[in-house]
């Protein structure tokens, strides 16, 4: 039997802003994720895929439901090593080298041994290793959205979360960068959860996921 990672429970998010009327962006979700599950999460924009990839991840506390991590620990101990994130946003930190945002979860974590070689290896696997010197405002957005995916891998963690990952990459470039990332994830047989509007790369999952409106299917659904 599989190992469970996360399960949630009727988890729903309600955002209150002042002078407004509450918003629910999130209604009774519940799911669950197990080690080595390759799923595709889809839906228009505002449907509320990252507010749930938020809160699977442990970044955003649900306003009701349950959610916990069986096969992680506390939520105070996923990050950065057990749960790591590919954001839609940029993310790099723009004082830092590719390299050295690249590395920074390690260093964050304490692991500071052979961590610039880790991380120059990791970077020459994704065929990325022409961009360590340059600084994140020299990247183009695909070249920042590839930096930041080797950010999440270099943990090798049990769960990648992903936000829209090759948004900003052409489909010939998105395919032969997500083969070298799935064939990565297997080495360490880690959960991969991406939300994507691109059809190509959501068939590249196991499953599906789909959300309208802040609600989430109610199975997870096998690709045909």
């Amino acid at each position: 039997m599989a190992e469970t990672l996360v399960n949630a429970r009727g988890v729903s998010k309600t955002y209150n802003i002042p002078g407004r009327q509450a918003v629910e962006v999130l209604h009774d979700a519940s799911c669950s994720i197990e080690i080595g599950d390759r799923i595709a999460l889809v839906g228009s924009s505002g449907s509320g895929k990252s507010t749930l990839l938020n809160i699977l991840g442990g970044l955003e506390s649900p306003t009701s439901g349950e959610i916990d991590w069986p096969g992680l620990g506390r939520r105070s101990e996923l990050q950065p090593l057990k749960i790591a994130f590919v954001f839609q946003s940029p993310s790099l930190f723009p004082p830092l080298t590719v390299i050295q945002n690249v590395a920074l979860p390690l260093v964050l974590a304490g692991r500071l041994m052979q961590t610039t070689e880790r991380a120059q290896r990791l970077l020459l696997q994704l065929g990325l290793a022409d961009l360590s010197n340059k600084l994140p405002e020299e990247l183009s957005g695909g070249q920042a959205q590839r930096v930041a995916m080797a950010r999440a891998l270099i943990v090798r963690p049990k769960l990648l979360i992903a936000d829209e990952p090759t948004g900003q990459l052409d489909t010939r470039t998105s395919m032969a960068f997500l083969d070298i990332v799935l064939d990565h994830l297997e080495e360490t047989q880690s959960a991969l959860v991406v939300a994507t509007h691109d059809g190509k790369v959501a068939q590249r999952m196991r499953q599906r996921w789909t959300m309208q409106h802040g609600r989430l299917s109610s199975r997870a659904e096998e690709w045909a």
